[in-house]
């Protein structure tokens, strides 16, 4: 089994996880364009703003790249596009530590500020919430694909419930009304020919 076969095509969590991976993206990719449209040097550590944010040349490319995934998993969708945000909104989380710590040290290549670390930690929290909707809580609804998935028994039992309901409701009109518990349990004719 696929990862992509739990969540249906046409669920509501699959729309949340494709405008989450396209609007991060689309900040990504414009941040890495603006970033070669003033053609910075590669390792260039000067301290150059870019919509009020330092970078360089390998930033930009970093940032395009990513972009271009996030929107990516925004066209494929689905439960692609939820693992692909958790994956990058934490890789953006561990690189908002990791400049934190190399903050004006000569292992910031990426030439980080303190902006650069704040912007990090928020576009990963966002990257990752939005990556998580729907797949990561204590109480899910039991429509949730992802609920079903880890509960078959019970999604079974309640999916046998739902369609005798859904039998009872269609041949109750029909037979003026629904069936009680006595006139089901009633053996048929061909049951009782064969106990005698």
């Amino acid at each position: 089994m696929r990862l992509r076969d739990e969540l249906p095509v046409d669920h509501r969590l699959g729309r949340v996880y494709r405008y989450g991976a396209g609007l991060c993206g689309v900040i990504l990719l414009v941040f890495g364009c603006l970033g070669f449209a003033d053609q910075l040097s590669p390792f260039n550590t000067d301290g150059t703003q870019i919509s009020g944010m330092s970078t360089n040349g390998v930033l930009s490319l970093i940032s395009v790249v990513v972009g271009l995934a996030l929107i990516g998993g925004a066209v494929i969708g689905g439960n692609f596009a939820s693992t692909l945000n958790m994956t990058v909104g934490t890789l953006f989380l561990l690189s908002g530590f990791y400049h934190l710590f190399v903050l004006d040290r000569p292992a910031n290549f990426l030439d980080f500020g303190m902006s650069n670390v704040m912007f990090s930690f928020v576009m990963g929290l966002l990257i990752a919430c939005f990556g998580m909707y729907g797949r990561v809580s204590s109480k899910l609804p039991h429509d949730n694909p992802y609920w079903r998935r880890r509960h078959p028994r019970e999604a079974a039992r309640e999916a046998l419930a739902a369609r005798r309901r859904a039998s009872q409701a269609a041949l109750g009109p029909a037979q003026g009304g629904a069936l009680t518990p006595v006139q089901d349990s009633a053996p048929t004719p061909a049951l009782m020919r064969s106990q005698d």
